[in-house]
């Protein structure tokens, strides 16, 4: 079995498996079901488009997906992002460079904090959502909304897999679901959206992703050309996230994680005194 740290940090391996100089090569030639997990420490660098390609050479050289078999898996930082390619629009690097060129007058930002709100700035920010710290510092507009505790949804996981969540009690105050926002606001505008309840708002969503009908499923994905090309730095390859269990607003703004987080601190800064 071979793991990252087997095969080190330098992403210079990945040309290494493809020309089939490194010794993993061949282990990888002759799995039955190979497979590549990639994560967003190797994409959320300046060349991840460029690692991104290389990976899609690798698989489709050692044959990672075929017709009965998809061994490529991308694992994502954002629990919404799977959900978000599967429903389409602009990403948020495409939302960055519209709001600073002043074409996007308006970002509505759902709950989104791991965001850098600076570049939206040219932009009318809307935040709408519940324990909210980087995008709501930054919005003009806050709107209420129901955490998730607080609302029936439809999620997505990170593998495709459609997941429905009920609601175990409603949201406190002014809050709101975050769908009856969105109506109340769009009827004082005039605008109708087509839809006056959840099950109709589900209706239309079900149109533009049929697979969100079919909870527990997951959807084959589509084998497309993804990634680009470039040159690939040398620096090494390093984790995407820094302390994951606190990685969200709501962790963010419970003192109990923050007393777990001073106290793991605590026993860090005495393991690297001894």
């Amino acid at each position: 079995t071979y793991d990252a740290e087997a095969l080190g940090e330098d992403p210079a391996i990945l040309a290494d498996i493809l020309s089939g100089k490194a010794r993993f090569a061949a282990k990888l030639k002759r799995a039955k079901a190979p497979m590549i997990i990639i994560g967003m420490g190797a994409l959320a660098r300046p060349d991840g488009a460029a690692i991104l390609g290389k990976a899609h050479e690798i698989a489709d050289t050692y044959g990672v997906v075929t017709s009965d078999w998809n061994g490529f898996n991308v694992l994502h930082t954002a629990a919404a992002r799977v959900a978000g390619l599967d429903r389409g629009g602009l990403d948020v690097a495409g939302m960055y460079k519209a709001a600073e060129a002043g074409k996007l007058d308006v970002v509505w930002l759902q709950a989104a904090d791991e965001i850098d709100a600076d570049r939206l700035k040219n932009a009318f920010v809307i935040y709408q959502g519940h324990h909210g710290d980087r995008g709501a510092h930054v919005a003009d507009v806050i709107l209420p909304g129901a955490a998730y505790t607080e609302k029936d949804g439809i999620y997505v996981n990170t593998e495709g897999r459609v997941q429905y969540n009920g609601r175990a009690t409603f949201p406190p105050g002014e809050a709101r679901e975050d769908w009856t926002i969105i109506r109340a606001l769009a009827g004082r505008m005039g605008v109708n959206l087509g839809f006056d309840s959840l099950d109709e708002l589900r209706t239309e969503l079900f149109e533009i992703a049929p697979h969100f009908a079919n909870q527990d499923d997951i959807k084959p994905a589509r084998w497309a050309k993804f990634g680009g090309r470039g040159k690939i730095s040398s620096a090494p390859v390093v984790p995407a996230l820094d302390g994951f269990h606190m990685t969200c607003a709501i962790s963010r703004a419970s003192e109990t994680m923050g007393q777990c987080l001073m106290a793991l601190q605590a026993d860090q800064a005495q393991d690297a005194a001894e």
